[in-house]
């Protein structure tokens, strides 16, 4: 920040400060630590749309030697309740929309002692007014509202020294089955990550999308309690960017937003980018000076085309919780960039691409054995840098598990050319073996998704009698179109034609339906879509039954 230190950090419409205002409220928040005797080695729970607030927080916290815990808000309130007790928080600074959550757990919750309020409507907001259920544990203390409590510290505080190697944050992913896991980061692994962000992303490549530097008009859509926002908070603050928050996003938050700041550097998963190419509200909008980096899942193609053809320089990023989450990145250089067509730049923007600077990836079989760097044969990639998670909080079987043989496992299945490239192929428990034969359901997704007509795709293997396992497709279809399942399977046809893939590949069941489910970091949820996959099949089973009855 001491670069560019009047760059401004905005959220929303609500609050602005330049990078001296951030430092001032950094150490007046760490006094207000202090004074609550959080010195040290406490969890703090922070569960907070993404905000100036939160970003304070990213530094207050870690830097007064105690543990930020960004909670997220996405989960059920069964998990938020597991996370808060797992993690231990004894302090929870909560937004005031999340308050009914917290009604609703209160009962449950074992270690928080302590609550700070935040709220974007200071001016008529009043301790006396705002009740959380102080009823259920009176012992409990609601300490006040943040702005409140910070215009009355000072801003001088001397933070203390620790070891580098101790926890400053942890938060828990989305796994699909049992609790969520605990992930935790050390100060050094941060400091690295961040330093791993600026070498990929910073100017040090010759690629198009380099030159995340202090010019950047950083937009932060990647929510802070996901991986911390990807890690770009604490690198756009190392450099001094100018920093714009959308808090609860909507597309008429990034409407305005875009308008009043002209980003020219955001995050997000692939339906944040679908939403601003299909929103009527942003049809004409220029985009050429616009970046975007996708993660969380695999970009489609066709996405990528679109996006492309609207003027976003648009790249990939493949990480995991774990990794905090760097560990490749799409490359493409600027000579690339100008000569390639956009099928070709497509491609190669969407694929997992290279190792960032430190990563070692490698591939290995279901028995541990290497597997040949081809682009053809695959394997379960396997990781290290410098960076990455020791293990979970409170689970040596799963750490150990993660960390077989000395190497981090990803779950994922990829194949890795002789050049380096890196393409995910899908997750273990998502590979489909149908009559003996493996198929990628993000093979089969990427190119349903070049249909002109599909908006989103999902494909999840079910059980069959005869072949093992079948792929089935959720389709969801651009606001308009008529396709219908025969439709889809003609255009696979070509695939088939072309060597691309084989005959079994194609789905039994396609269902269409409006829109996908998606976890709370906005991945497309395949467990809640096979529930829905067979729950459809099933009630036209006994449809068709009692159509054969009747008859």
């Amino acid at each position: 920040m001491k670069y560019e230190p009047t760059h401004e950090i905005h959220y929303r419409d609500v609050f602005k400060m330049d990078y001296y205002e951030l430092n001032k409220r950094v150490r007046r928040m760490a006094n207000v630590l202090n004074k609550l005797n959080i010195d040290g080695g406490q969890t703090i729970g922070f569960m907070d749309y993404d905000s100036h607030r939160f970003l304070e927080g990213f530094f207050a916290i870690p830097m007064t030697g105690n543990v930020l815990h960004t909670v997220n808000w996405r989960l059920s309130e069964e998990q938020i309740l597991y996370t808060i007790n797992h993690a231990e928080d004894t302090l929870l600074i909560i937004h005031e929309d999340f308050l009914p959550v917290l009604n609703n757990i209160w009962d449950k919750i074992t270690t928080v002692e302590k609550i700070i309020i935040c709220t974007d409507n200071v001016g008529d907001w009043n301790v006396g007014e705002v009740k959380p259920p102080m009823e259920l544990l009176p012992d409990v203390e609601l300490i006040g509202e943040y702005e409140d409590l910070l215009k009355n510290e000072s801003d001088n505080f001397d933070f203390p020294d620790f070891d580098e190697d101790a926890v400053a944050t942890t938060f828990y992913t989305t796994g699909t089955t049992g609790n969520p896991k605990g992930v935790f980061f050390t100060h050094r692994q941060l400091v690295l990550h961040t330093l791993a962000n600026a070498a990929m992303y910073g100017g040090a490549l010759d690629k198009c999308f380099a030159n995340f530097n202090s010019s950047v008009v950083f937009l932060g859509l990647t929510p802070f309690f996901h991986v911390h926002g990807w890690g770009f908070p604490y690198y756009a603050t190392m450099i001094g960017a100018k920093q714009v928050y959308a808090g609860r996003f909507t597309i008429d938050t990034f409407v305005d937003l875009f308008q009043k700041h002209k980003p020219t550097l955001t995050t997000g998963v692939p339906s944040i980018l679908q939403m601003f190419l299909s929103s009527p509200l942003t049809a004409d909008f220029d985009f050429s000076k616009m970046k975007m980096l996708i993660g969380g899942s695999v970009l489609s193609a066709s996405l990528a085309k679109q996006a492309l053809e609207r003027g976003i320089d648009i790249l990939s990023g493949y990480g995991m919780s774990e990794s905090a989450p760097m560990l490749c990145a799409s490359y493409l250089n600027s000579e690339n960039a100008r000569t390639m067509d956009l099928d070709t730049q497509a491609k190669y923007r969407t694929i997992a691409g290279l190792p960032a600077f430190m990563v070692e990836t490698k591939l290995i079989d279901a028995n541990g054995n290497d597997v040949p760097h081809d682009g053809e044969s695959i394997g379960e990639i396997v990781t290290r840098a410098p960076w990455l998670t020791a293990g979970y909080y409170k689970e040596p079987e799963q750490s150990d598990a993660l960390w077989k043989d000395g190497w981090m496992h990803t779950g994922d299945v990829a194949s890795i050319d002789a050049k380096g490239y890196v393409t995910i192929s899908d997750r273990i428990k998502d590979v489909i073996k149908t009559g003996g034969e493996w198929v990628s359901s993000i093979d089969i997704e990427r190119l349903i998704g070049q249909h002109e007509a599909v908006y989103e795709v999902a494909v999840i293997g079910l059980p069959d009698e005869k072949w093992g396992e079948r792929p089935h497709a959720m389709i969801a279809l651009i606001e308009g179109a008529t396709v219908s399942d025969k439709d889809i399977k003609a255009f696979l046809e070509s695939f088939i034609s072309a060597g691309t893939i084989n005959k079994w590949a194609i789905p039994s069941k396609i269902v269409f339906e409006k829109s996908l489910p998606k976890t709370s970091v906005g991945k497309i949820d395949k467990k809640q879509i096979r529930k829905l996959v067979e729950e459809k099949i099933s009630e036209e089973n006994i449809h068709h039954s009692t159509l054969i009855i009747q008859h």
